[in-house]
């Protein structure tokens, strides 16, 4: 407990002592909580505290964004398809599908769209989820998650793509992550108010997540992403929604334990390697370990 009021503290100080005033209020609030409580294993993250970092603002430059969404859809359009046959076609009874309807919404796809996406299961090849390690430049490591009828064929393809741009397939770079549940939520609460750090912070805690950080979604908007237990997922997310919050976004993910940081022609050529990755068919998410 000492260790989330001394950096909830360090925050108030940075945005400068006339905020400090509010702090012995939140300090009292949550002093009930107790040594034994799961709030001793809340921590901000260095993102929430420092703000968007040069990489989380360089991995965005991509290309036209309507030739990224029309491909954002389509890989959303397979794993629509992949989570009705696993659970059904009922989002209220399938909470894999409610996920992906989720992000499907935020980026004002047609409901038409995906509608046509859960009816057409029965005209879909048999797909499989396939995660391979990689490595990129400067020594990053890679995890990158596809959606393939041939993992033979994907195989090849990313070793061909990634090998032509400074990476490579191989394994060992499982270890540089762990599995957890990510909600990401709008800056905005859903009456249009601005929810600061501090009241993120607060809601973290009140939620049961673990952390809390400040990042950029796919659009380049600011959004808040909350960190927990992959079992802890659904809950997470419901309390985050009752306390007034705008989700984005809810599922597993794959996030760095260990991070390394690279020289600005390093992170150049990890832009571009991430991009052709994202432009492979079968491919669903990357994930990296770049400070």
């Amino acid at each position: 407990m000492s260790l989330v009021l001394n950096k909830i503290y360090c925050l108030y100080a940075r945005n400068g002592w006339r905020r400090l005033l509010g702090c012995q209020k939140a300090f009292e609030s949550w002093s009930h909580l107790g040594q034994g409580s799961s709030a001793s294993d809340f921590h901000t993250s260095a993102a929430a505290a420092a703000g968007h970092n040069k990489w989380s603002k360089v991995k965005h430059i991509k290309g036209p964004k309507d030739e990224a969404r029309a491909r954002a859809f389509a890989k959303l359009s397979m794993m629509i398809k992949v989570a009705v046959r696993e659970g059904g076609p009922n989002p209220d009874v399938n909470f894999h599908l409610a996920q992906l309807i989720e992000q499907c919404r935020q980026r004002n796809i047609p409901k038409s769209s995906i509608d046509v996406a859960i009816k057409g299961v029965d005209k879909a090849k048999p797909t499989s989820f396939a995660l391979y390690e990689g490595r990129g430049p400067g020594g990053s490591s890679l995890l990158i998650e596809a959606l393939t009828d041939n993992n033979k064929r994907t195989y090849i393809d990313l070793k061909l793509i990634i090998g032509k741009n400074r990476g490579s397939i191989c394994d060992g770079a499982r270890h540089c992550f762990d599995k957890k549940g990510v909600v990401m939520v709008q800056t905005k609460d859903r009456d249009g108010n601005n929810v600061h750090i501090e009241r993120a912070l607060e809601l973290a805690i009140e939620a049961g997540a673990e952390d809390v950080e400040e990042t950029l979604d796919d659009e380049e908007n600011d959004v808040y992403k909350y960190i927990c237990d992959v079992p802890s997922l659904r809950d997470v997310r419901t309390n985050l929604v009752s306390f007034g919050l705008v989700p984005i976004s809810s599922g597993p993910e794959f996030l760095p334990n260990i991070k390394v940081k690279l020289s600005d022609a390093d992170m150049e050529s990890a832009s571009q390697l991430l991009e052709v990755i994202n432009n492979q068919p079968d491919v669903m998410r990357v994930f990296d370990n770049i400070e």
